[in-house]
């Protein structure tokens, strides 16, 4: 672990892990069998010549960017944590572009981007429990940016046999070489422009019970129980490890 934080702070490291992960979803990805479901959602979408808002958990993005093939111009919301830049420089092998920022923060740059981008018909990525958690609980961000831009919010997870369950904040899904896989994308979540608060926490429920309808199903797919939603954000996580620790 401390190895990894080293590489982390060092540019020259920095870069070799981010073409390490890229390589690395790219051997996982051919060296499968995938198949996807529901990919009539986004399509219809972009045949209709609009944008949409990409929501998947923040334990399942690993595999996210094969998932994607390039269906349209992508911008991808990251925060500014350390591995913040690590799966920016690694989406960026694949043609992926970064906004940096939250979206919960309501008047940061980062949102006035994320609509202009979307109203230009783009799409941007979005882990609605990111960056802080509670794992696959959403926030009302990616609502808000829905209802400024007037995009859909897609939902799309996945699942593979092989696997690891990290015990991370995010409860991290780490696909494994030479394994059966599974994308499901899901209906889309309209938020209309002017809904008013009560409307638009029924949309963030209805992105969460999505997204984790999703992957319970990709997981049972693969032969796997569900994983449970998490309870405590990634810093109350930590603090209670160190208090484990020093125990």
């Amino acid at each position: 672990m401390n190895l990894l934080k080293a590489l982390l702070r060092n540019e020259t490291g920095l870069r070799f892990l981010c073409w390490f992960v890229q390589a690395y979803v790219r051997l996982v990805f051919a060296s499968g069998r995938w198949r996807v479901e529901g990919a009539a959602y986004p399509r219809a979408i972009r045949d209709a010549g609009r944008g949409f808002i990409l929501a998947f958990w923040h334990g399942r993005l690993l595999m996210m960017p094969m998932a994607w093939q390039r269906l349209a111009p992508m911008h991808m919301l990251i925060s500014g944590h350390v591995d913040g830049r690590l799966i920016a420089g690694a989406v960026r092998h694949f043609d992926i572009d970064t906004v940096h920022g939250s979206s919960n923060d309501g008047g940061s740059a980062a949102l006035r981007t994320m609509v202009r981008h979307l109203r230009a018909a783009d799409c941007v990525g979005i882990t609605p429990d990111g960056p802080e958690g509670p794992a696959m609980r959403a926030s009302l961000g990616v609502v808000a940016v829905a209802r400024l831009s007037g995009a859909a919010v897609v939902p799309l997870s996945y699942a593979t046999q092989k696997r690891r369950i990290l015990g991370t904040w995010d409860r991290f899904h780490l696909a494994l070489p030479m394994s059966r896989g599974i994308f499901i994308w899901g209906e889309p979540v309209e938020v209309t422009r002017d809904c008013d608060e009560a409307q638009m926490e029924a949309c963030r429920v209805l992105v969460e019970e999505r997204l984790n309808a999703l992957t319970t199903e990709a997981d049972r797919r693969m032969g796997h129980d569900a994983v449970a939603p998490g309870t405590m954000t990634r810093k109350a996580l930590r603090a209670l490890r160190r208090v484990d620790q020093s125990r």
